[in-house]
């Protein structure tokens, strides 16, 4: 998500092509050739190809940078390392909530049973940790919106879409971030 939300913030055209995952399509040649790790995303940005969705968001604010392009990321080089930090924490931490609360809980409203203890755990230290990010009130993690904010809004929607208990402005902050042009644009196209 973060890889095409950064595109379209930047207003860059793009080709949208889909692999099929279920048939293999990562892990068979040309694709290989463009993800020798078989990872999707892949920007193609004419012979250069990149993998990761952070190094493609990183890519595209440098390659592409402000004025002339929508800022993505704090220009600040200590919020741009915090910024980096909580992209870090949310895709290498809290395991066990990905797995009970998948992406299909917030794009196609599946309905997952009751989290277990060591989801649960992930849940509270989410709730814990966004809330010390964003106290009451507070719209964005830093000064303006980073393509961590549409990161976190994710997060959170596994928890808020599956019906557990959500503090009111985390709730706000995640419904805020999910009306968002890109964001919304995202959704729509899935």
């Amino acid at each position: 998500m973060a890889a095409y939300v950064a595109l379209v913030e930047k207003n860059l055209d793009f080709e949208l092509r889909l692999v099929d995952l279920e048939l293999g399509e990562q892990r068979m040649a040309p694709f290989l050739c463009r993800s020798p790790a078989g990872k999707v995303p892949v920007l193609a940005h004419d012979d250069f190809y990149l993998t990761e969705s952070s190094a493609i968001v990183e890519y595209l604010e440098d390659a592409f940078p402000a004025p002339g392009h929508a800022a993505i990321c704090p220009a600040d080089p200590q919020k741009r390392a915090r910024m980096r930090q909580v992209q870090a924490w949310l895709r290498s931490d809290l395991s066990a909530l990905r797995g009970e609360r998948p992406t299909e809980v917030v794009f196609e409203g599946m309905k997952p049973g009751p989290l277990s203890d060591k989801g649960q755990l992930d849940a509270t230290r989410l709730i814990r940790v966004a809330s010390c990010l964003l106290p009451a009130g507070r719209q964005h993690l830093f000064d303006d919106w980073c393509i961590a904010d549409a990161d976190l809004a994710l997060m959170l929607n596994r928890l808020i879409l599956s019906g557990e208990e959500v503090p009111a402005h985390l709730r706000e902050y995640a419904a805020a971030q999910w009306d968002r042009p890109s964001l919304k644009r995202w959704r729509e196209g899935r």
